[in-house]
């Protein structure tokens, strides 16, 4: 007893510190454990988020080349088909090859209005296949890139995948096709429309320019160029796109009432693709990379020309001109040149930045 009275506070207190301690000792514990889960649970999701990038870029990349490697080359294949047949130089150039020779005071006449009328369709034919190659291409970009920002919105609302668990290749949904499919909208519908515009604009800046006029270099590409701006007026600055894309973007019919929730989501969806594709279609910065585009594509072509022509350098008469010209159009899009100028066209620093811009900051609806 004398020793508890002699001790009892040191007692008390030791019993206190070594109480404390051990508490302390067991909530660093806990709070050690918790962190060393959390960690790990980090770890998981960084595993797990890698794993999506990777998904995600599988997808990305293969949706791009299915755009690059088919869809893109089926159309311009196709609009080849179309422009051979809505502008066809075949039937002057067998008329002319009729009249030639021919001394009557009607056939000097009938050889004039020949060659006035193979100057428009040459011109119309070649602009027509430079407008159609370098938009086409750049809408086929942007309907990758806003194909990718949407996957990876999904995935990451966990709205679900579009990869198989086996070898993570990408498998296109409904929506999907539809949006890369209608990209032949220009060939099936819209080209029509686009001759009348496009030869509207031949004849306002040719009807100028007589078949005695020499054409070099620059004034060949200078004469492109004006017949493009005066197409694209700033009077109508969006009009061209409903030459590519339409003005409604529903296709499907919803009006049976056995169509399930599933239809009626992809069409949803297919709806808010094209109108994102024509809200950026419709930009500025859009036009602006159009413009830049076709200015390099027509100095690459001039080039070309030039090369191919050598008296092109000094200057050659209109009319000596025209038998290149027709055949520039076909040409243009034809593979190797084709995959040529559109290789040109993905290397301008302007339209790299633009992808790359858009692929990043693209609004989420």
């Amino acid at each position: 007893m004398d020793f508890w009275r002699r001790h009892r506070r040191k007692i008390f207190v030791s019993c206190g510190v070594l109480g404390g301690g051990y508490f302390l000792y067991k909530l660093y514990d806990a709070h050690r454990q918790r962190l060393a889960m959390i960690e790990s649970e980090l770890a998981n999701e960084r595993e797990k988020d890698e794993i999506i990038k990777r998904q995600l870029l599988r997808h990305f990349m293969n949706i791009q080349r299915i755009a690059d490697s088919t869809t893109l080359p089926h159309t311009i294949q196709l609009l080849h088909t179309r422009l051979t047949d809505e502008v066809d130089l075949t039937s002057l150039k067998d008329r002319l090859i009729q009249v030639k020779g021919q001394s009557s005071s009607v056939s000097t006449s009938e050889k004039l209005e020949l060659w006035e009328r193979l100057k428009i369709q040459s011109f119309t034919r070649i602009i027509l296949s430079l407008w159609a190659l370098t938009t086409l291409s750049l809408y086929v970009r942007v309907q990758v890139n806003i194909l990718g920002r949407h996957l990876y919105i999904d995935t990451a609302r966990g709205l679900g995948s579009f990869l198989t668990p086996d070898d993570g290749s990408a498998v296109e949904s409904n929506d999907e096709q539809q949006f890369l499919e209608s990209i032949d909208f220009l060939s099936i519908s819209g080209l029509r429309a686009l001759v009348t515009k496009v030869h509207a604009a031949v004849t306002e800046i040719m009807d100028g320019k007589q078949l005695q006029d020499h054409f070099t270099p620059q004034v060949l590409r200078e004469t492109f160029l004006q017949i493009c701006e005066q197409f694209m007026s700033p009077a109508t600055p969006h009009e061209w796109i409903h030459f590519l894309m339409p003005t409604e973007a529903g296709s499907s019919d919803l009006t049976n009432t056995s169509t399930n929730s599933q239809m009626s989501q992809d069409e949803s969806k297919f709806n808010q693709l094209m109108s994102e594709t024509r809200a950026v279609l419709s930009s500025v910065e859009f036009r602006n990379i159009l413009e830049v585009s076709l200015k390099t594509v027509i100095s690459s072509l001039v080039e070309d020309a030039a090369q191919q022509l050598p008296q092109l350098s000094s200057g050659i008469p209109l009319a000596k001109l025209l038998p290149r010209v027709a055949q520039m159009g076909p040409s243009l899009l034809h593979e190797t040149s084709r995959d040529r100028y559109i290789n040109i066209i993905y290397k301008i620093p302007d339209v790299e930045i633009f992808f790359t811009l858009l692929y990043a900051n693209m609004p989420v609806s």
